[in-house]
């Protein structure tokens, strides 16, 4: 396989495995790199394993129905990997203080569905950038965190 494909199975396994309907946190230790930067419009920066498990621990306590998946062919060049995808989730869980904007209270019940595109950079089969833009407007709105206009 190319170095392109082996970074899309990367990426293919991270999706499933970090985002998808089961999380599997082993997978961090196993594909992210020691220092791994996960960055999301909707959230703080996070860095290094251990902050993005707890990341992930804390998003799908208070949404645990939590589940994100591609809607498109992954696209690769280089060390770069990019992927469309949609999802989301009800916040039926504790407490949620993690958006940018504001918290939640505990099990609010609110839904939110929306879409995004990530860009991933794999180095050496370990996952060292996740960057993506989501429709941030739409989740935040879905959660009355913002007032539709």
């Amino acid at each position: 396989m190319s170095k392109q494909e082996d970074n899309k199975a990367v990426v293919g396994r991270w999706f499933t495995e970090f985002w998808g309907k089961r999380v599997n946190l082993a997978v961090v230790d196993e594909i992210a790199a020691p220092d791994m930067l996960l960055k999301y419009s909707l959230h703080e920066p996070r860095r290094g394993r251990e902050d993005i498990k707890a990341f992930m621990t804390d998003f799908r306590a208070a949404f645990p129905n939590l589940n994100f998946w591609g809607t498109a062919d992954l696209i690769a060049e280089g060390d770069y990997v990019v992927g469309q995808w949609e999802g989301g989730g009800t916040h039926t869980g504790p407490a949620f203080k993690d958006f940018l904007i504001g918290g939640l209270p505990a099990a609010t019940g609110r839904k939110m569905h929306f879409t995004g595109t990530t860009v991933l950079k794999v180095v050496n089969g370990q996952i060292v950038e996740e960057i993506g833009l989501d429709d941030g407007v739409t989740a935040l709105t879905q959660l009355g965190l913002i007032k539709a206009a």
